[in-house]
């Protein structure tokens, strides 16, 4: 199923919410419809791609300096790719770039995407920095804007 860019009422980007959850919000009328599928209804409403609110949200969730570090969030920041191969279709495993055993911590710039299983770069490193290990990170772990979580 597909999802639905959710923005204020002042266009900038809350969420993203499903196709059923963003109709609900057209029939109870808190959202209007910015861009929509051509051709594609469901009952009377257009099968939306992007809503805005009609009224404007609050978002305290926003005023912490940086966005709190979650798996699927970081999985998102890297692009949903391991960062040793650059593989796509693989089962995704949290890495850390110093070892926890090292004295690593679970935090944005110790964290990256890496493939899981027995055969998978994250085994392959093991309990080692990529130096150790002779791996190369595709690209550098970083911590991520909200904006950069939301697209």
């Amino acid at each position: 199923m597909s999802t639905v860019l959710v923005l204020n009422a002042g266009y900038e980007p809350l969420h993203r919410v499903s196709v059923r959850h963003a109709i609900r919000m057209l029939v109870r009328e808190v959202a209007v419809v910015e861009e929509a599928d051509p051709g594609r209804q469901m009952g009377p409403f257009p099968v939306p791609r992007v809503l805005r609110l009609v009224r404007y949200v609050q978002m305290r969730w926003r005023s912490r300096a940086i966005p709190a570090w979650t798996r699927d969030a970081l999985f998102r920041r890297d692009g949903r790719r391991c960062v040793y191969c650059d593989r796509r279709d693989v089962v995704l495993t949290v890495d850390h770039v110093v070892p926890r055993s090292q004295g690593g911590r679970t935090t944005w710039t110790n964290t990256v995407a890496a493939c899981g299983g027995p055969e998978g770069c994250n085994a392959r490193k093991a309990d080692r920095t990529p130096e150790q290990a002779g791996m190369r990170l595709r690209r550098a772990p970083h911590v991520p804007s909200f904006w950069e979580l939301i697209a």
